[in-house]
């Protein structure tokens, strides 16, 4: 099993979302016993709030299914509970680098540094613009996608 978390600040808006795209992805993909997705922030400062409205609008309206979660933050011993960490932006790659001490497995990759685009995706609780998060996040997750299926022979 290939254990995928995707991370933003707040996982509340860009990582849930990811995640919620990425799951739907696997589904579709037929890869769902293969594949296992989560998310998680690096800050404590949304910690147990749901969800961002502006995130479950989009998704809806991409008719992508998503549970109801509160937002969780990542932990130094998940290092070890995961194969991947995306990040959605150098930021947060460069906090899970200070809290897993480095990347000694190469695990932390940014979103869409597997398209050309290769930038990061800005943080809609300030831009407001959560079309444009979802476009780059569906972008990203099937380049990454993409990625797995050749790296691992799915």
């Amino acid at each position: 099993m290939i254990r995928v978390c995707f991370v933003c600040l707040g996982n509340i808006c860009r990582s849930p979302m990811a995640e919620f795209v990425f799951k739907d992805m696997v589904k579709k993909a037929n890869l769902e016993d293969k594949i296992s997705v989560l998310s998680r922030g690096t800050s404590d400062e949304e910690l147990g709030k749901s969800v961002h409205s502006g995130t479950i609008n989009e998704l809806e309206r991409h008719h992508i299914p998503y549970t109801l979660r509160y937002a969780t933050q990542l932990k130094k011993e998940d290092y070890d509970s995961f194969d991947y960490f995306i990040s959605v932006d150098s930021l947060n790659s460069r906090l899970m680098r200070n809290l897993f001490i480095h990347d000694k497995d190469l695990k932390i990759h940014r979103l869409l540094d597997f398209t050309s685009l290769k930038k990061d995706i800005a943080d809609p609780w300030y831009t407001g613009n959560f079309t444009v998060t979802y476009q780059e996040i569906e972008l990203g997750c099937q380049a990454f996608l993409n990625y797995l299926i050749e790296k691992h022979s799915l």
